[in-house]
């Protein structure tokens, strides 16, 4: 037996174990939402299922290769097939999640078995001591290449399904070149290099076939018809589109309709820019769509806008997508734009310029990345980079399905400093949507509305800061990045409607 080729089968081993573990918690976390929750508990399975796998090893007392190339092609089969497999589970059936932990069971469970029969099967061959410290030396390595190649290359440039698929590939190979490499102590190689065959040929069609099932998938998920899929290194991106218009969605969350998404745009962009002392320099934190930034483009008074979205390929399609292009009337190519692509709280943390008028347009804190940005740390920098009478707006999710969380922002915001004023309307693909108006003292209306809103006039704008009694304050914790409760809040309080 080669000792060398064996420890590369550890490190090749080794990376498609946890290659399967990122995809399936990314997979959760884009299907079922709240990241935190899903890596947690998909990590803590499959750590337990691999300690299943370890302890049942002690049973293999016979045919200890035989079984190890068995296992490979086992971990091919089950790990190669659970991206489409969880995928049309989610879109066809009513047992995702029965299918989630079935998969990190199986699959965890077989990749558990692997090195303590590898480390059997060397044993003869490496003294102990040299044997374990070189096996889990190999092993190690092939995580850490597992978790920098799957978010910098295998996710932007392959997606989930075609990465589940390649990596099974990969590991059905192992198992073939293992039926050459153990051949003087298999009973069968013959049977196990067809098998082995037979599964390379079943994965490198569905490698080929990778984008169809994808595109399946997602027409099953999605009500209409999905025109556009692509993946970036920080979400699934797809526009699908219907009769009425298009629609944008980010890791299956809708983001705007092109039906509605004016009323969204206008209410969150226009109370801000006609109540600020200028609006020569104007901030946008999000917002990669473009959409706000055709508001705010409205106002001839505007110089410079900057627009700050963490994600390019969201910029991109705003830029190049030709119908994304048109609603936002070419915003970010206009010469007043400027876009930068970074993380919102480092861009406020480094510089020290201020902004007559900051729009904030994240989306809504279901996970605590996201609640980071709307904790009081970040309201505090907001609060420096606004112009001494500026005024910035965030975006502050439903009132009504999220009535405690829309208010724990207000109180957040507060902790931090600021005069609020929140507010409200109605957008038919979301229904009651929240805002809060915030400044560093009171400030009166101080220019009227810009023409041609097809939502917002001088009339309709004094109404959104009305609140009837079952959308009015509620008692809520200040959210802070030690406790993160915004994220609590709204777990709980979406949950009873989804």
């Amino acid at each position: 037996m080669n000792k060398t080729l064996l420890f590369v089968t550890v490190l090749v081993i080794a990376t498609c174990g946890l290659i399967y573990e990122l995809i399936v918690g990314t997979l959760a976390s884009y299907l079922l939402g709240d990241s935190i929750t899903q890596f947690s508990t998909v990590i803590g399975g499959y750590l337990f299922a691999m300690g299943i796998g370890s302890w049942l090893s002690r049973f293999i007392e016979r045919g200890v290769a035989q079984r190890f190339v068995e296992i490979e092609l086992g971990v091919a089969l089950a790990g190669g097939f659970c991206a489409p497999l969880l995928f049309l589970t989610f879109a066809l059936t009513d047992v995702f999640r029965v299918a989630l932990y079935g998969s990190v069971l199986a699959i965890g469970t077989l990749v558990g078995l692997e090195i303590p029969l590898l480390l059997r099967i060397l044993k003869d061959q490496v003294k102990f001591k040299d044997l374990v410290s070189q096996v889990l030396t190999f092993d190690y390595l092939g995580a850490l290449a597992a978790s920098i190649s799957f978010p910098l290359f295998f996710v932007p440039k392959l997606g989930l399904v075609r990465t589940s698929l390649m990596f099974g590939l990969l590991n059905a190979l192992v198992g073939l070149w293992s039926t050459w490499l153990l051949a003087p102590v298999l009973a069968h190689p013959t049977r196990l290099r067809v098998k082995a065959v037979l599964l390379s040929v079943l994965l490198v069609v569905g490698l080929v076939l990778g984008d169809r099932l994808t595109n399946f998938s997602e027409e099953h998920l999605y009500a209409d018809e999905v025109v556009h899929a692509t993946s970036s290194p920080y979400q699934r991106i797809v526009v699908t589109r219907s009769k009425r218009g298009f629609s944008l969605y980010l890791n299956g969350n809708l983001q705007f309709s092109s039906v509605d998404e004016y009323r969204y745009h206008e209410a969150l962009v226009h109370p801000a820019l006609v109540r600020a002392g200028k609006v020569e320099r104007v901030l946008v934190l999000g917002g990669g769509d473009g959409l706000a930034g055709r508001e705010i483009l409205k106002y001839p008074e505007v110089k410079n806008v900057t627009l700050v979205d963490l994600d390019p390929a969201i910029t991109g399609l705003a830029t190049r997508y030709g119908e994304l292009a048109q609603l936002n009337a070419h915003a970010l190519t206009d010469p007043r734009m400027h876009v930068v692509n970074t993380d919102a709280m480092k861009f406020l943390g480094e510089g020290s310029d201020t902004w007559d008028v900051i729009v904030v347009d994240f989306p809504d804190p279901n996970n605590f990345s996201l609640g980071k940005l709307y904790t009081t740390g970040f309201y505090k920098l907001l609060k420096k980079r606004l112009a001494p009478d500026g005024v910035a707006v965030i975006q502050s999710t439903s009132p009504l399905f999220a009535r405690r969380s829309f208010w724990c922002i207000d109180t957040t915001l507060k902790a931090a400093g600021f005069w609020t004023q929140p507010y409200h309307a109605l957008v038919p693909s979301f229904g009651e949507w929240g805002y809060v108006l915030v400044a560093h003292e009171g400030t009166p209306q101080r220019r009227p509305l810009p023409e041609g809103l097809r939502f917002l006039s001088e009339d309709t704008l004094a109404t959104l800061f009305q609140f009837p009694s079952d959308l009015g304050p509620l008692p809520a914790e200040v959210n802070r990045l030690n406790n993160q409760v915004l994220v609590h809040y709204y777990e709980e309080e979406w949950s009873r409607w989804n």
